[in-house]
């Protein structure tokens, strides 16, 4: 077999990445949305800031005034699309460093949220479609049509897990976006996609490479960067987006003085994102700056509780801190850190099983066997069908020992 079975599944992990983050978290700062509607810098704040339900409304609103528009149309649908994301539990970016999300099985998707998707798409394509038909070289209709592939990549993959599909949409983006910079090189909101799949492109094991280059796309990692930090200072929509992904990337690159350097700016100007707060805390973590990780965690931790993160899953910041206090062979700090999951009224079922089983295992490390046990069954009563349900059956036959 010429290319490795598992090719598109590299391909899009990274592709995925891009269009998660940079769709996710774009600039919050004083720039011009289009279409040119006083209420979408309020939808902006609210989809910058997680509270996808506000969001979707305004965009709605947005779009029964601009129905013609696409750029209104791809904002409704990023927005449905990401609260549908978060629901499902696959906006983990700590998911995203490997492709340990390709065989994470996540909570399915409500089939109406699916329809309306789907619809949304079609609705900007023939909108694009059209607009390109009257003029071929409509710059923005290419822009918005590279966006609307991209989001329907991120849908295929993550919802519909076909990567065959996702590969496509993705190719057909940095395509439309490449086009774009030809005929304008000033637009600098596209180099943001051609930038980050010059970088994915430049990191993939050989044999991927080859795949690709038979596709038509090429790659390299310095291109992709410098693609990153022009579309960064370039003040379009997508220049905190870029800077997103450069974060990102850099961390990939264990460039962590620069990634933090980005992360510090972007935790205070979205101050209810909780994913850049975690990754925030992650990067620390992942440069060795535990007891600042740690702080970071536990200041995520106490602002849920005081309200900063209405209906997020905010106990993420507790597993964290267990994994790591853990790490450092703090026993009953990591124990105590995973037991606060279950203080959360209604946690995330997958992140209460991973909480009860490291608990659970401290409790053994701790020769605490009845609590270790208690925690072992927690974890099987939440869902038997899971990984760390399989784990803790193990457990409860033979006691943790730490390796």
């Amino acid at each position: 077999m010429l290319f490795p079975r598992r090719a598109p599944h590299y391909y899009c992990c990274f592709i995925c990445l891009l269009l998660l983050v940079a769709t996710h978290a774009a600039s919050a700062e004083k720039l011009s949305f289009r279409p040119a509607d006083p209420l979408n810098t309020a939808a902006f704040d609210h989809f910058y800031n997680m509270d996808y339900a506000h969001a979707i409304s305004e965009f709605e609103q947005v779009l029964q005034k601009h129905p013609d528009d696409p750029f209104a149309v791809n904002h409704l649908l990023t927005a449905v699309l990401f609260q549908e994301l978060y629901r499902m539990g696959a906006l983990n970016t700590g998911e995203y460093a490997n492709d340990s999300f390709v065989a994470t099985a996540h909570r399915p998707a409500d089939p109406k949220v699916q329809q309306r998707i789907k619809e949304l798409v079609e609705t900007a394509r023939g909108l694009e479609e059209k607009r390109l038909a009257a003029n071929a070289k409509d710059v923005d209709a290419l822009y918005a049509r590279g966006v609307t592939r991209g989001q329907l990549s991120t849908y295929t993959a993550l919802v519909e897990r076909s990567w065959y599909s996702a590969l496509k949409s993705a190719v057909g983006a940095r395509k439309d976006h490449e086009q774009v910079l030809e005929l304008s090189p000033d637009y600098t909101d596209a180099k943001l996609i051609v930038g980050a799949h010059n970088y994915v492109l430049g990191s993939l094991p050989w044999g991927v490479k080859i795949l690709v280059k038979v596709i038509g796309q090429g790659g390299s990692k310095e291109k992709g960067i410098r693609c990153l930090k022009e579309a960064a200072a370039g003040g379009g929509e997508t220049s905190t987006d870029a800077k997103i992904v450069l974060l990102l990337f850099l961390r990939r690159e264990h460039k962590y003085p620069e990634a933090l350097e980005i992360a510090h700016g972007l935790v205070p100007r979205y101050p209810q994102n909780l994913l850049i707060a975690l990754e925030q805390g992650n990067l620390l973590r992942a440069s060795e700056h535990n007891s600042e990780a740690v702080s970071a965690y536990q200041k995520i931790w106490h602002s849920g509780r005081d309200g900063l993160y209405p209906d997020l899953h905010y106990e993420l910041a507790a597993l964290s801190l267990g994994d790591l206090l853990r790490a450092q062979k703090d026993y009953p700090g990591a124990a105590s850190a995973y037991e606060q999951v279950n203080q959360i009224q209604k946690p995330d079922p997958e992140v209460l099983q991973k909480a009860n089983l490291g608990a659970g295992e401290m409790y053994d490390v701790l020769k605490k066997r009845e609590l270790a046990l208690q925690k072992y069954q927690a974890v099987v009563a939440t869902n038997v069908n899971t990984a760390p349900a399989e784990t803790a059956r193990k457990r409860m036959k033979e006691a943790y020992r730490q390796e």
